[in-house]
């Protein structure tokens, strides 16, 4: 089965064309990434008007490119997969009208793709990691820990109730007059800081949940960065340092809970899967080997090409779909928000309760 994806929920347009196997992990055919940072840098973050005008001017040239370096036409492709969300919309709607022009004309099956399911399955087509397993997703966006349970169906067990750990650092950056994107500049300071000069808190270290809270770091952040102010490059380093280290230990307390409360509910993973742009982190991929060496489980981490957003995972996520027979119409809409929650998997009949089950809610 080969499928083009088609992704441009943010400020990458990408498409690719995946082949997935009867059995094994897939085969990437070909995998194209233009990136806008260049067009956005200058404002200090991405601006969806000017992300969606630059889809609109290279989707198609992007298109033609991964299905050249593919070797293959329209005509030997059995789908076609667009992220419909979540994402700016309006980039999202270029991507899907597009994917929906191709499947019209060449009268191939659409798939509408969520994003994050993209990035948690991922993990199968890099590494054919068996369900259930545990998805820590982190991006600018997003920060979840998320009971992967099948194609379509997903538990969150956590998540932010403020930033996102992507975010956090990109603030970050801005604070201390770092360049854009702000993760990889705070990131390559404080390989040179001192991570204890600073003391930053954890924000809800030791809770039995599994949620996040980044917010009142940033702020005690920005607090300790006006005491001193102003900033050498000393001051800079050690401030990116703390925070990192911060942050760090917060990823390693709550994916501990968050993995006990996947045991209790699901039985043991078969992996701790990490996708999303923070992932590439090298300080936060060691400690995520510790904490899946301490569960019990192993550390499946994509390449960092296919943990930022791609078209590979797109196609990939498209045909773990089609192979379920999970197809969508041309009528289907693309979402500005559109939590894993409400992605549908196939139809499964409900289990018989057991006879002492009264049918009510524990």
């Amino acid at each position: 089965m080969v499928v083009l994806g088609i992704e441009t929920t943010c400020d990458e347009t990408a498409a690719a064309v995946v082949e997935r196997p009867d059995a094994g992990p897939g085969k990437i055919l070909s995998n194209i990434v233009l990136s806008q940072i260049n067009e956005h840098s200058a404002f200090g973050g991405v601006v969806p008007e000017i992300a969606a005008r630059a889809h609109v001017e290279a989707l198609d040239f992007v298109i033609a490119q991964a299905m050249a370096e593919a070797q293959i036409t329209f005509a030997g492709i059995d789908g076609v997969a667009a992220a419909a969300g979540p994402g700016l919309i309006g980039g999202v709607i270029v991507g899907l009208t597009t994917a929906k022009a191709i499947a019209l004309v060449r009268e191939k099956p659409l798939i509408a793709v969520n994003h994050l399911e993209a990035h948690a399955l991922t993990a199968r087509l890099t590494d054919d990691t068996p369900f259930p397993y545990c998805l820590f997703l982190a991006s600018g966006g997003h920060t979840q820990i998320v009971a992967v349970l099948g194609v379509g169906n997903y538990v969150r067990l956590g998540t932010t109730v403020d930033d996102a750990i992507g975010e956090a650092f990109d603030k970050t950056a801005k604070l201390l007059g770092l360049g854009y994107p702000g993760g990889p500049q705070v990131e390559k300071e404080a390989l040179t800081g001192k991570p204890d000069r600073f003391a930053l808190p954890r924000p809800m270290a030791g809770r039995p949940h599994a949620d996040f809270s980044l917010s009142g770091l940033k702020t005690a952040l920005r607090l300790e960065a006006e005491k001193i102010a102003p900033l050498s490059d000393e001051d800079v380093r050690d401030l990116c340092a703390s925070f990192q280290q911060s942050v760090v230990d917060v990823v390693a307390d709550r994916l501990r809970a968050g993995l006990k409360i996947f045991r209790e509910r699901h039985g043991k993973p078969t992996a701790l899967v990490a996708a999303g742009g923070v992932a590439a982190n090298e300080a936060i991929r060691k400690v995520l080997h510790h904490v899946a060496f301490e569960a019990g489980t192993v550390l499946v981490v994509p390449p960092p090409a296919l943990c930022t957003d791609n078209g590979a995972m797109i196609a990939w996520a498209g045909a773990e779909r089609l192979a379920l027979g999970l197809t969508d119409t041309l009528d289907c809409k693309p979402h500005a928000r559109w939590p894993l929650s409400e992605v549908t998997g196939p139809t499964m009949a409900p289990e018989a309760p057991p006879a002492s089950d009264t049918g009510t809610d524990g």
